[in-house]
């Protein structure tokens, strides 16, 4: 009885004090821990539909963001096509490769300077297409990379691709629009095709080639001194290709 009225009396004066339930002698501890709990779940729910936000933002960024049509505006597009073989060819309707880019420049392989002849920077319009996506793709990825250098690709009306200003033949295949050369990244990033494979950035090089076998390109040659791979039969080892991978597209459209 006595200990009833003694406890009576101090949740009397915890009242007169102001003290929180909680701390009120006979409080039940288990109802503040629910309301911990309760607060907690409050809490991860803000997380959730902060996190929810965030993907809705970055999906409606995805849906509106401009076509290539749009984002490269002077580029011709033109309804290509590819005729006979790389090495045995000719292109119909070629399009155009602009000099440079936000994310790529042209590079004269012979000159060895930038920007690339207009001659040499035409090919279907799916080439210009897959060779657009990557670079902004890979510049996204990588902040910190130099821009792509983009070599060779084919004549305005394919054929055979020889040497301007040597009498050495500088292509075998690069006839029928649907091969371009692109320079592997430098590891000081500057803005030029590398001499030698010291010179490449092994992890953006890889990167490069990942991105246009996933872009669905039939084969991409790598030079035989760098450290580069991917899916057998389609990634393949292929003498003077250690400052540059090569890529082509089968015939056909995707």
């Amino acid at each position: 009885m006595l200990g009833a009225t003694f406890a009576a009396f101090s949740a009397i004066v915890a009242v007169g004090l102001g003290l929180p339930e909680s701390a009120r002698p006979g409080a039940d501890m288990r109802e503040s821990a629910s309301r911990r709990l309760a607060v907690d779940a409050r809490t991860s729910r803000g997380f959730a539909a902060r996190d929810r936000r965030a993907d809705d933002e970055k999906t409606r960024s995805r849906r509106t963001a401009p076509p290539l049509r749009r984002r490269y505006a002077r580029v011709i597009w033109r309804d290509s096509q590819a005729v006979g073989r790389p090495s045995a060819g000719a292109l119909l309707r070629g399009t155009k490769l602009p000099a440079e880019g936000r994310h790529f420049f042209g590079w004269d392989p012979e000159q060895r300077r930038s920007p690339s002849p207009v001659w040499r920077r035409y090919a279907t319009d799916r080439l210009i297409r897959v060779v657009l996506r990557v670079a902004d793709e890979f510049a996204r990825a990588n902040p910190v990379a130099p821009r792509l250098a983009v070599g060779d690709l084919s004549r305005p009306r394919g054929g055979h691709f020889g040497a301007r200003y040597s009498s050495r033949p500088l292509h075998a295949s690069h006839q029928n629009g649907l091969d371009v050369d692109i320079y592997y990244p430098r590891r000081d990033r500057r803005e030029k095709a590398p001499r030698a494979v010291g010179d490449i950035d092994v992890g953006l090089s890889q990167d490069l080639v990942d991105r246009f076998v996933r872009a669905g390109a039939q084969y991409v040659f790598v030079g035989p001194n760098t450290p580069l791979t991917g899916p057998r039969g389609i990634v393949q080892s292929v003498p003077r290709h250690d400052n540059h991978l090569h890529v082509r597209l089968a015939p056909g459209r995707p």
